[in-house]
């Protein structure tokens, strides 16, 4: 098929010196000077030509953008609603209406009454083009709805306040927030973090209600320009919660609840490469940290002397201890077993804690909705490839199990014409790494089938093996979906994240690498028949293995890639650089930093060679991976590679890293990404 003539982006000489070594960037200037308003003529003009592009080449695969988008849309049920949940005096849930994009938040009296509409997320999205709610905390006397709203997709929030007894707005309007709202015991007011100019949140701030912004009490300020600030809770809410931290060191601080002016308690002062967090019993602290082990272990302290640590819980090798939550009569533990989660329950007078049992061999769960401190059963969230979430209430005292909500899927399911395996394999310096993979039943191992394989592989996140609605309409095409558990993540623990970052950094592309041809090797697929997808730090993972074994996909998808590594980490008064370079390393001052990253920074690394088809998104409003990440790669990409095959750019114009809002509209653009795919692979629609 012969396509339209792309756009080409223009060269302009510009090249930087850094420890020595002169580094050629002629498409610099697509970074708007003027950043983050973005008005230069040519850098619109030349997103604008790509969007143009785009409609073009993909408007021929429309109808089968539109088949996939009503076969997605199919799985959802159009009135979808939580399941209410006590708090206090009421009951609190949310829903859908039918056709809706955005929810609307309920409650009703326990006691009994009408239900009561406190938040109408539609008429606050009516006619925007994005809109997205951040925080939203309930007053403790129940009075009072505080949240908080971005409609243009940079995550710059604003804070409202809303009477839930008139219905009535306050005057209290905090723009430029971008944490938690979390209240103060007597209802008077609450915490926030307020978004400095580099949109760093290194405060927590009191505000008063019917007080004037400028007013409010700075609590806690951190110095170190790498850190961010959060606000919280315990579980108890006796006390308010500070957190600072970069990626791998943490500091905490408690507020009473009830008296938030008083001098925050320091649990412990930071220690390089240490983290924790707190929850809180009866006067004794629950830390949870990595100080002797990357595993994580349990310790105590009475509140009276916070840095003195007990062990209540050592660390293990095999079990990875990612979170504690403290209750009335029980403490949760929530951790993974050779990257399998797991949930504990424990007394605290002591003794063994008691896992609680799931059928499946491969699955997700963890701790649901559960806002009150004193309870007798639990709400667990629970998944896998084959089994859709489900929302479970577990009863303490005789550990049985009780399915509240099966998620439903209007237009039907059958798990058994499904099947998963989770298998290991083997990278080339010998480490085996976990995949989970989903496919219909009947699908070939003898080579001949299609597979798309997914990764994230940074931060430590793990990604769940969990349910999707979109996927089935990969599986009911014949085409098998594989997650590589790579490190980067933490899936099999700290460790397998530490071995992913910094000077260990290229393990992850490795791994993906060889994941794939592993797949091969176990006659799921072949080379040139592998979709590939990957966003954010993904899509620099995407980036990397497109440079380094192009001949192995037959698709990639790169959502909002951070592709443009080397130049992002060297720009300090970009908002996220410093608290990122314990997680790439900081090339500014580090020569050997500069040099690795350098070698494999996607943007950095294109070569004159051929490319499989590749699909890139980016948004306009991203704080995170700015614009010009991507509109850099496919204007760099563009005029490097020697193939023919189909390069496609496509910038939201009024949204940030998330894409579109509205359950719908983002919907629309996980179809025109599996048509893309769909076409390359050669599947029918």
């Amino acid at each position: 098929m012969n396509h339209p003539t792309p756009p080409i982006a223009e060269q302009r000489p510009h090249q930087f010196e850094r420890h020595g070594i002169t580094v050629e960037d002629p498409w610099a200037w697509l970074r708007d000077a003027g950043y983050p308003e973005v008005t230069d003529p040519d850098v619109l003009g030349y997103l604008e030509a790509e969007n143009a592009y785009f409609e073009t080449v993909m408007a021929p695969h429309q109808p089968l953008t539109d088949r996939l988008f009503q076969e997605m849309r199919g799985r959802i049920k159009e009135d979808e609603a939580t399941v209410p949940q006590k708090d206090g005096d009421w009951l609190y849930w949310s829903d859908h209406e039918t056709g809706g994009e955005y929810r609307r938040w309920w409650r009703k009296p326990v006691s009994g009454g009408p239900d009561e509409l406190i938040l109408d997320e539609p008429a606050l999205a009516a006619g925007k083009e994005y809109f997205r709610l951040g925080a939203l905390s309930i007053s403790p006397d129940g009075r009072y709805l505080a949240y908080a709203i971005d409609d243009n997709g940079s995550e710059r929030f604003e804070a409202r306040v809303k009477d839930l007894t008139t219905g009535a707005l306050l005057d209290d309007v905090i723009p430029g927030t971008l944490s938690e709202l979390v209240w103060v015991a007597d209802s008077s007011g609450f915490l926030y973090g307020l978004a400095n100019d580099q949109w760093r949140t290194d405060n927590a701030r009191l505000h008063r209600l019917g007080t004037p912004v400028d007013q409010d009490v700075e609590l806690y300020h951190e110095a170190d320009e790498g850190w961010r600030v959060s606000v919280g809770e315990t579980q108890s809410r006796r006390f308010l919660v500070i957190s600072a931290g970069d990626h791998v060191t943490s500091e905490v601080r408690l507020v009473p609840a009830d008296d938030p002016t008083a001098e925050p308690i320091l649990v412990r002062a930071r220690q390089p490469h240490v983290e924790y967090d707190v929850e809180e019993h009866d006067g004794t602290l629950f830390i949870h940290t990595n100080d002797t082990n990357p595993n994580f272990r349990l310790v105590t302290a009475p509140l009276e002397r916070p840095s003195e640590w007990t062990e209540r819980l050592p660390a293990s090798d095999h079990f990875y201890m990612t979170g504690v939550t403290t209750f009335a009569d029980f403490f949760v533990v929530e951790g993974r077993e050779d990257g399998l989660d797991q949930i504990f329950l424990h007394r605290y007078e002591g003794g063994e804690g008691t896992p609680i049992a799931f059928p499946e061999a491969s699955y997700v769960v963890g701790l649901g909705d559960n806002p009150e401190y004193a309870v007798d059963t639990l709400r667990l969230g629970y998944e896998s490839m084959v089994t859709p979430g489900t929302v479970i209430e577990y009863d303490v005292a005789t550990a049985e199990q009780r399915v509240l909500k099966v998620q439903t899927i209007p237009s039907g399911y059958d798990a058994s014409k499904y099947a998963t395996e989770r298998l290991k394999i083997v990278a080339r310096d010998g480490t085996e790494v976990p995949v989970s993979v989903v496919y219909p039943n009947g699908f070939p191992r003898d080579g001949t089938g299609k597979l798309y394989l997914y990764a994230y592989g940074a931060y430590g996140y793990a990604v769940p093996p969990g349910f999707s609605t979109s996927r089935m309409s990969f599986l009911d095409r014949g085409v098998a979906f594989a997650i590589a558990h790579i490190r980067g993540g933490d899936d099999l623990g700290q460790q397998w994240y530490l071995d992913g970052k910094l000077e260990k950094r290229t393990n992850t592309f490795n791994d993906f690498v060889d994941v794939a041809r592993g797949l091969i090797e176990h006659g799921f697929t072949s080379e040139g028949q592998i979709a590939i997808a990957g966003g954010s730090a993904g899509g620099e993972l995407m980036g990397a293995v497109v440079n380094s074994d192009p001949e192995l996909w037959g698709a990639v998808v790169a959502s909002v890639p951070f592709v443009d590594v080397l130049n992002t980490m060297l720009d300090d008064s970009l908002p996220l650089t410093p608290g990122e370079w314990p997680e790439w390393g900081n090339p500014i001052e580090d020569k050997a930093a500069f040099e690795l990253i350098r070698s494999y920074s996607p943007y950095d690394n294109v070569q004159a060679q051929a490319y499989p088809p590749i699909f890139i998104s980016g948004g306009l409003n991203d704080p995170r991976v700015t614009y010009w990440e991507p509109a850099k790669w496919a204007a760099k990409l563009r005029f490097t590679k020697t193939d023919s095959n189909v390069l496609l750019l496509k910038t939201n114009m009024g949204a940030g890293h998330g894409g579109k809002s509205g359950r719908w509209e983002s919907l629309k653009e996980a179809a025109e990404e599996m048509a893309f795919v769909l076409w390359q692979l050669g599947v029918e629609g």
